[in-house]
């Protein structure tokens, strides 16, 4: 192997960051208490520089480094792009969020870096190892972020959930990754969908077993139903400057490792997994809607409401066909957008002493500031798929996929579950709007804060006016 089979040019993001990481940790044990703001800082500036190597490397087609192992495309930068977008907004958020409560670490950053890293790495993977060491790496961060919070008993509990579940789900990846090596021989993505073709009739079953398996470990990095048990209590028992992270920036990570997987990989093993996906995706939209109806907890609320999504999001994949794939990764962009911004709203609202959990918290907002009420119900009616909200453009292209192909019994399916699950969005807007507020107290936050969270909504609302922005950057991801 060559430094020309190398091609370390492809992998400079991973590399800046992977270095700046480091540094960060190793300074940070030695500043003074007065100069911990630096972390923060520094953390920013990494992501800003992060970004701009993604751009300055982003390829016209399809690239491979790393002697195979690391492939470089428009999809894999973009997607990488956006990570790096809601990482750096999810530290505006979290700064204050921590600050207040006495534990605003250096370490917080710096894990929220590795956890980027990994999923950096698993949007590029060429190979099943490196999917594998990828997601190991993030999620290895996110269960020691949760758990930082070292006072809090829900906050142990939930990264107790979520790691003896996340290391199960991870056994059952890796087991179905080994069943696939077992009869194909090989590790690589493109030889893997090569040698599929020619495996004999009498070893499909044990190809179809590894599937089942692998399509279990990235259900469960989703929160696809019958793997979904572990999102509303580790979105409820997380700081909340934890859980706004845990719920973007993971979710476009996870929809990349399985276009990785059963696209790149497994395609030719698409009337297989098709039928799986199809049954989570109903699951999934049943479930997250119809539980989220009962729920007096926001968190646990947006918890469901993330379930439902996921099956939204399949929908698209379920479809495959390249515009079906680009859908799914326009919905995947916009829900964490979506999401980060509700989650931003709860962490503005909660002060010393107080988490702004329930959604009586959010009694008569629109009293108390207009402005904070307004972006709130830009963030619910997009949520709810609302014409002209960029939230509907994305449920329309994924439903527009599926009718395409002919299941139009299954967008059907799809858009009755969605008239249900917008109740619970409207449910807040009311409480907003038509209920009196127990607490006049003025909400405080930082300009930047404020000016994060405002920036990030009125993107929501710009997508939903011009929604072909978004589209063409994502068919352009797929040379469409």
């Amino acid at each position: 192997m060559t430094i020309a089979d190398l091609n370390l040019a492809l992998v400079m993001p991973e590399i800046f960051l992977l270095t700046m990481a480091c540094l960060i940790l190793v300074i940070d044990a030695f500043l003074p208490k007065h100069l911990q703001h630096l972390s923060y800082q520094l953390t920013q500036g990494t992501l800003i520089g992060t970004a701009l190597l993604i751009v300055a490397t982003s390829p016209t087609g399809r690239v491979l480094g790393m002697d195979g192992l690391f492939v470089n495309d428009q999809m894999g930068a973009a997607l990488k792009f956006f990570i790096v977008l809601i990482g750096f907004f999810a530290f505006i958020y979290s700064r204050g969020y921590l600050r207040d409560r006495n534990f605003l670490k250096g370490e917080y950053f710096v894990l929220g870096l590795f956890a980027i890293l990994g999923m950096m790495v698993m949007i590029s993977a060429h190979n099943l190892l490196m999917i594998y060491l990828g997601l190991e790496l993030m999620s290895l961060s996110l269960y020691a972020m949760i758990a930082m919070h070292r006072d809090s008993h829900q906050a142990s509990e939930a990264a107790m959930k979520y790691f003896f579940l996340g290391a199960l789900a991870s056994g059952m990846l890796l087991y179905g990754m080994s069943m696939l090596y077992g009869v194909t021989r090989t590790l690589d993505l493109a030889a893997l969908s090569q040698a599929i073709t020619e495996v004999p009739k009498d070893q499909n079953l044990f190809l179809v077993f590894g599937l089942v398996f692998i399509v279990v470990g990235v259900a469960f990095k989703l929160g696809a139903v019958p793997f979904h048990m572990w999102i509303p209590d580790v979105y409820q028992g997380s700081p909340t400057a934890v859980t706004l992270f845990i719920a973007s920036a993971p979710k476009i990570a996870a929809f990349a490792m399985m276009m990785r997987l059963l696209v790149d990989g497994m395609h030719n093993l698409h009337t297989d997994w098709q039928d799986m996906l199809i049954l989570l995706a109903i699951l999934s939209m049943a479930t997250g809607n119809i539980i989220a109806i009962a729920q007096k907890n926001i968190k646990r609320l947006l918890a469901y409401s993330t379930i439902a999504h996921v099956g939204y999001l399949l929908l698209g994949i379920i479809a495959g066909t390249t515009k079906g794939y680009a859908a799914s990764m326009f919905y995947v962009l916009v829900y964490s957008l979506m999401t980060l911004g509700s989650f931003g709203m709860i962490v503005l609202l909660s002060k010393t002493g107080f988490e702004a959990e329930k959604i009586d918290d959010f009694k008569g907002l629109n009293d108390r500031n207009p402005w904070y009420a307004f972006l709130m119900l830009i963030l619910m009616l997009s949520m709810a798929g609302v014409p002209p909200m960029v939230g509907f453009w994305a449920k329309w292209s994924v439903l527009i996929e599926l009718v395409n192909v002919g299941m139009v019994w299954l967008a059907v399916v799809a858009v009755l579950f969605a008239i249900i699950g917008a109740f619970y969005y409207l449910r807040v807007i009311w409480v907003m709007y038509f209920e009196k507020a127990e607490d006049m107290t003025p909400i405080e936050a930082g300009m930047d804060m404020r000016l994060a969270l405002s920036a990030n909504v009125l993107l929501i609302l710009l997508l939903g006016l011009m929604p072909q922005t978004l589209v063409a950057v994502c068919l352009g991801a797929f040379g469409i």
